[in-house]
């Protein structure tokens, strides 16, 4: 199948089977297809609602056209998630992931600069002093060595340059949002991921379940966010053993008090930056508190999702242990240090 018989059918409203969808996202990805028709099957996509075979097809051939990551680790963590839930937050999954490093889990992240929000994971790493280009080889090193990793899309991605000017010029969440969670260069096999829809969370889950993953939570809050919420409750679709249950959790289940997001939100990356370095550090000011509370509730999640934790309660529990003893603060600083050592070694 070629781009054009598949727009055809996803203007009428008509699913693509897994095999027509690696066809077509091939053509995409070497550079067959002009941006008009990547964006128009984009949003054709979109507007009827991508498959559970269309997300598996597309995820497929990203993952066989990334460079890998070999990281000599087990039960490697993810934390990336869709965003598209227009909320603003913090980056409350970059900040868990520097958590469960501090409580000794490995965290492969995957992410990218912002596209429909103020701050990606990458504009709030640069800001901290993060170097972004690292050797898939960097990566897996400080990985190893720090206990997280950055994987900047881009550089994993390359065949995604086919698609940066649509999706840039669109504006709008499209199903490469949902796409990046699931095509880590290192393989995760664990992971935490937002989503900006509840409706996603099942669907997924399923997805994941079919793409061999082991031990997966996919969330969405009751308040729209794709995160973990502190405000209201959050729906969860748990991929474990290759079963998978839905339920509810809120902030209470954890002993710790919901709140309001107010101050939570940002305007950059900057600010983004200032409010987790302050999270994990001091907490002077009730924002920094309550910021504090989210990103233990995420990490917890992760530490459970890499099975260091039996239980939810039991990883939100270690999270809170390794954030007041200040190591996770430690981590980010290790990381900006790790990666400025990594960028003299790739100059000429």
């Amino acid at each position: 199948m070629n781009i054009r018989e598949a727009l055809n059918r996803v203007v009428n409203h008509l699913d693509l089977t897994t095999e027509e969808m690696q066809a077509v996202m091939r053509e995409i990805m070497t550079g067959q297809c002009t941006d008009a028709q990547i964006g128009a099957f984009l949003m054709g996509l979109r507007m009827k609602s991508e498959s559970i075979d269309e997300i598996v097809g597309a995820a497929t051939v990203m993952r066989e056209l990334a460079a890998p990551v070999a990281v000599n680790a087990e039960r490697l963590v993810d934390t990336c998630g869709t965003g598209g839930d227009g909320m603003n937050i913090f980056n409350v999954s970059t900040a868990a992931a520097f958590v469960v490093a501090a409580a000794g889990g490995k965290v492969a992240k995957h992410g990218n600069r912002a596209v429909s929000g103020k701050s990606g994971s990458a504009d709030l790493l640069e800001a901290a002093g993060v170097h972004l280009e690292l050797t898939p080889a960097q990566v897996a090193r400080c990985i190893e060595a720090v206990g997280v990793g950055f994987m900047f899309a881009p550089a994993h991605h390359g065949a995604m340059k086919h698609a940066i000017g649509p999706r840039r010029e669109m504006g709008l969440r499209t199903i490469f949002n949902m796409l990046g969670p699931m095509t880590n260069p290192a393989g995760v096999r664990h992971q935490v991921l937002g989503v900006f829809s509840q409706a996603l969370c099942l669907p997924l889950a399923q997805v994941l379940q079919r793409l061999g993953s082991e031990h997966v939570l996919v969330v969405h809050a009751q308040d729209g966010l794709d995160e973990i919420s502190l405000a209201a409750p959050t729906f969860v679709a748990e991929l474990q053993g290759g079963q998978i249950r839905e339920y509810r959790i809120q902030p209470e289940d954890f002993g710790i008090k919901s709140q309001s997001l107010i101050g939570l939100d940002v305007a950059d990356a900057r600010q983004s930056l200032a409010l987790i370095q302050d999270a994990l550090g001091k907490q002077s000011s009730e924002n920094a508190r309550k910021a504090a509370d989210m990103i233990v509730l995420n990490a917890g999640a992760a530490l459970y999702a890499a099975d260091q934790a039996n239980s939810l309660a039991e990883g939100v529990a270690l999270a809170q242990d390794a954030l007041s003893s200040g190591l996770a603060r430690e981590k980010l600083a290790e990381l900006v240090s790790f990666t400025t050592v990594c960028k003299l070694e790739n100059q000429p």
